[in-house]
């Protein structure tokens, strides 16, 4: 039998399905339709509302995928509708899925004059209107057929992400377009059964308030008469008043909610449609915000404020005035929420650079805090970068989707890489896309890990990552939760309002060092291989773009292009968006992401191009330019110099019974006849690197099937279904040249091929690997391993300005769960006293381990993921062509692997002129690093030179610059003044600094006139 909660709760229920919602709406008309299918992407309103309209019905299909349907709404209201007590609206349902707002078809209402009234999407279907009876409607729905991507399934594929082969049958049927009148009274007693509902729910059987409320819920449908709501409604209200006034416990959880909605800016949908759903979602809050005074919205993202100011200037107008009322407040300062694993140090730093600037210069407003619910993981070097920003507070949620460990803490120090520590908060509501329910306020309650010390969390309310924002139903569940009793406190602050408070409330929280590692989605590491080149390519040709600009600027007074560098800059920043970098959009966004690297490209290779041309003039002598930090094939650093045509050692390659060897005077390398290393042999040291037993420089393919979120996940269970490629083809010598000696080895594996060319230059400890695959697998894991023989307790892999060391066991949960890592140019593996860096020029997973041997001693391996491929959400993801570069460099120490680094991915760049380019800047330091030289963001001509300490110790340098000075100064990354930290004393030429470990240290010269 039922017991007696279970009885009420089906009673309540129905009448709230039957009775209540229908009257909310007691009075309906249709409105007249007429539609226009716009032929190809969206148009402006202006255009679009000149085109012919043809008759359309309710029940009509409409929308093929990705298309735009406008629909003109016409008609007027009825002379007899009586408005005391109520309100007129335009009721709409596109043919709605209730199941995933944001994920499916969506609107926009624009009035006929042309200005944006409101968005209309699933949970937020109607369109409030400032009429009277006997008014005339007129009105333009610009709906949009995105389709449901990811349908009931994160798992099979779908062509619906591919413009060209998503179809063009229509995706929905058109059901509602009614002008209506909403009685108040009974929309206020649904929220009020609503939030009642919830609460009774998370309230112990033993709890007299819970009784007391399943009695009231009960006295309401009483007092309610069924064949007459409109008139008894308020009898109802009389009933629950009491209820609602019960104030909460004074030891309650404090939740501060702010309006949010985390818009994608790419997933399941192309970065055009993020710009619509942004003026869809940005509307529908200004809408809130008319009709609520004390209703405030948190936006990160500059790079969504600059779409609307691009393409939606009268609604940006109004998003601005309501940012000067502190009402919709920017938060985040980064251009994008990024993913914080894979862009590269300067990158990360001008996500801030960019999306402050941005703040700044249009509202005067500079965001304390940094913004990240949703990014994959986040990097040991972002504490640092945080506050070098200018930041004081770091907010994230994703850490709550783990799959092995639970954070211990919700609000903490984190502590980086160098020491620097920024306070953090971790909502334990556990979502950043709450409707303010009964269940999300207990949870976060319960979950709230700082109990008997602090007693605040924050709570982000609003459909999120399609868009849609907060509702007027989650605005009045905040006001019936603001002092309730049984509930958490509720009330709406800014988040700069929380942090102030809880850092105030807890001013000495534990502290978490090192990454925030999700163990989650670690497939993203290698997800669209192209994309993650497009990447690695643009951060580096805008280095070598920035250096060689600078350096024509300040020696003969060339143009700096200011623009062109600036725009290459947003481009890369949008694409290092969380769900673009990482790989886990569909295959429009990676069409397109592909097409915009290639432009970039073009214009920074144009950039390049003309200011060596303009430094060194026009000749024919063969010069190399250097951009990295260290000198590479007598090319110093930051200059240009002729080729180096003087005597050098020789490296030979021979073929032999069993194999072939290559060597030079550092190294000799074996490879037997199935092409793969057996002997990887340090002469100097005298030294054997590949393990017992072992061949190095293989091929591994594995069964790639995660449970779920097949592009985003790497699941440990690949472990144990690897196969070794070791069939060969052919393998080819390349002798002619003592320089470089190189053997070529093909292999097939069914439709596949892969094509490695192992080479050894004359005088290099590197051995150099490209791998040449052409991709036709599904759902496989292609890794590159190198199986050493050195006892390494843990790996060092670079991340943004340093490296983080991770052990190579699994002693706890929290080892084993980092089964997979990113890297960025470099790892290195080592025992005291030697070791070996392992670097690539585009790839960011690894795997490293040690095992024990059965006959003694230890096993590193150190394994690439160069390529996956995952079947949703792009069913084709990265097949096809790839070329991948990977180096080895024995005897190597953290420094030498710094320096592969740089070699693989700034190699000196060939060209012609009259003369060499003297060195912008050198350092007598090898650990000081200069990672950017650009021109300052306020066109004033001060140079920027970004440096940081690499090795992870203290380091003294000299830093000397090849022009004349005024000044140099210390400055955060936004190159505004601070107190010096590590410039010690300067001169005509140079300047002494002392870092501490990886320390980021920002001058700014200013070049005597």
């Amino acid at each position: 039998m039922p017991d007696k909660a279970s009885l009420i709760d089906l009673r309540v229920s129905r009448f709230l399905a039957e009775r209540l919602v229908p009257a909310t709406y007691p009075r309906s008309i249709p409105l007249e339709l007429t539609a226009w299918v716009a032929p190809g992407e969206p148009v402006p309103f202006a255009e679009a509302v000149t085109a012919d309209f043809a008759p359309f019905a309710i029940g009509d299909a409409w929308g093929r995928p990705w298309g735009t349907t406008w629909i003109h709404l016409t008609g007027s209201v009825p002379t007899d509708w009586e408005l005391s007590g109520g309100k007129i609206e335009v009721l709409l349902d596109l043919g709605f899925n209730r199941g995933h707002p944001g994920f499916q078809s969506e609107g926009l209402i624009w009035s006929a004059d042309g200005t944006i009234i409101k968005a209309v999407e699933p949970m937020n279907s109607y369109v409030p209107l400032d009429v009277s009876p006997g008014d005339t409607i007129d009105l333009y729905l610009e709906a949009a057929a995105n389709p449901d991507i990811q349908g009931e399934s994160v798992y099979a594929p779908t062509p619906l992400g591919d413009l060209h082969t998503s179809g063009d049958e229509p995706l929905y049927r058109f059901r509602q377009a009614d002008l209506a009148l909403r009685d108040e009274t009974v929309w206020e007693l649904v929220q009020d059964v609503w939030t009642l509902n919830g609460l009774w729910r998370e309230l112990g059987e033993e709890l007299p308030r819970r009784a007391e409320i399943l009695s009231g819920l009960e006295r309401l449908v009483d007092a309610v008469d069924p064949d007459d709501v409109l008139g008894t409604a308020a009898k109802g209200r009389a009933v629950l008043a009491p209820l609602l006034a019960s104030p909460a416990y004074n030891s309650a959880h404090r939740l501060t909610a702010i309006g949010h909605a985390h818009i994608d800016s790419a997933w399941l949908w192309p970065v055009r449609e993020t710009i619509r759903k942004c003026a869809r979602t940005f509307s529908n809050v200004l809408a809130l915000m008319d009709e609520n005074p004390d209703f405030l919205f948190a936006c990160s993202s500059a790079q969504q404020f600059a779409w609307m100011k691009e393409f939606y200037p009268e609604l940006f107008g109004r998003i601005k005035a309501r940012v000067l009322e502190g009402r919709f407040i920017p938060v985040g300062g980064m251009w994008v929420e990024s993913d914080t694993n894979l862009p590269g140090g300067e990158a990360m730093a001008r996500q801030f650079v960019a999306g402050k600037g941005f703040f700044l210069r249009e509202f005067g407003i500079e965001p304390p805090e940094v913004w990240l619910p949703d990014s994959f993981g986040y990097s040991a070097a972002l504490p640092q970068i945080v506050r070098a920003a200018g930041s004081e507070y770091f907010l994230t949620q994703k850490p709550s989707w783990n799959e092995t460990n639970v954070m211990p803490h919700h609000t903490f120090d984190w502590e980086g890489i160098d020491g620097t520590r920024v306070f953090t908060h971790f909502p334990p509501v556990d979502t950043y896309n709450s409707i303010l329910s009964g269940e999300e306020l207990a949870r976060a309650q319960r979950n709230y890990r700082e109990k008997g010390e602090a007693n605040s969390s924050l709570v982000p309310f609003g459909y999120g990552d399609g868009g849609g924002g907060p509702t007027r139903e989650m605005l009045a569940a905040a006001a019936r939760t603001t002092n309730l009793e049984g509930s958490p406190t509720v009330q709406i602050q800014s988040p700069r309002a929380f942090f102030d408070q809880a850092k105030a409330e807890y001013p000495k929280p534990p502290v978490w060092s090192g990454e925030l590692y999700l163990e989650f989605h670690r497939g993203t590491y290698t997800s669209q291989a192209r994309t993650k080149r497009g990447n690695r390519r643009s951060e580096h040709l805008l280095r070598e773009a920035e250096l060689w600009a600078t350096a024509a600027t300040v020696r003969t007074g060339a143009s700096y292009p200011y623009s062109e560098l600036d725009e290459a800059w947003q481009t890369v920043l949008l694409q290092q968006f969380h769900d673009i970098l990482p790989g886990s959009s569909i295959a429009w966004v990676y069409q397109v992401a592909e097409e915009h690297y290639a432009r970039v490209a073009k214009v920074l290779e144009k950039i390049i191009t003309d200011s060596l041309e303009t430094l060194s003039g026009q000749g024919d002598v063969s010069l190399f330019a250097n951009a990295g930090p260290y000198a590479v094939a007598g090319a110093g650093a930051f200059g240009a110099s002729a080729v180096d045509a003087g005597a050098r050692d020789s490296a030979s390659v021979t073929p032999g019974t069993t194999g072939i060897t290559l060597q030079n005077r550092f190294v000799r390398v074996q490879l037997d006849s199935d092409g793969l290393i057996t002997s990887l042999f340090d002469r100097a040291a005298d030294r054997e690197l590949v393990a017992p037993g072992e061949r190095a420089g293989a091929l591994w393919i594995f069964r790639d099937t995660p449970a779920q979120w097949d592009a985003w996940d790497i699941d440990v269970h690949y472990q144990r279904h690897g196969t070794l490629i070791d069939h060969v083809e052919s393998i080819e010598v390349t002798a002619d040249n003592p320089d470089r000696v190189a053997v070529t080895v093909t292999r097939a594996r069914g439709e596949s091929r892969f094509v490695q060319e192992f080479a050894l230059s004359a005088d290099s400890p590197t051995l150099d690997l490209v791998t040449d695959v052409d991709w036709h697998e599904r759902q496989k894991l292609l890794k590159l391993a190198f199986p050493l023989d050195v006892h390494a307790e843990r790996a060092s892999s670079e991340i943004q300005f340093g490296h983080i060391n991770r052990p190579t066991h699994g002693n706890t949960s929290w080892d084993a769960a980092r089964f997979e890592t990113s890297a960025h140019r470099w790892v290195h593996v080592g025992e005291p006293g030697y070791g070996v860096a392992v670097a690539n020029d585009s790839t960011y997973g690894h795997d490293i381990t040690r095992s024990t041997r059965d006959s003694g001693g230890t096993t590193t391996l150190v394994r690439e993921s160069l390529l996956r491929a995952p079947t949703f959400p792009d069913p084709h993801a990265d097949q096809g062509e790839h070329r991948l570069a990977t180096s080895i460099r024995i005897g190597a120490t953290v420094l030498d692997a710094v320096a592969e680094g740089y070699r693989l991915n700034v190699p000196p760049r060939a060209f012609t002129g009259a003369e060499d380019i003297p060195q912008l800047f050198t350092v007598d330091n090898p650990a000081v690093v200069i990672e950017a030289v650009k021109l300052a963001e306020d066109r004033s001509g001060d140079v920027i030179v970004r440096l940081y300490e690499a090795n992870g110790s203290r380091a003294r340098a000299t830093v000397g610059h090849g022009f004349a000075v005024s000044s140099v100064i210390e400055t955060d990354l936004l190159e505004r003044r601070v107190e010096p930290s590590a410039l010690d004393s300067q001169s005509t030429d140079a300047v002494q600094l002392t870092l501490r470990a990886f320390q980021i240290v920002t001058l700014r010269m200013t070049p005597t006139s």
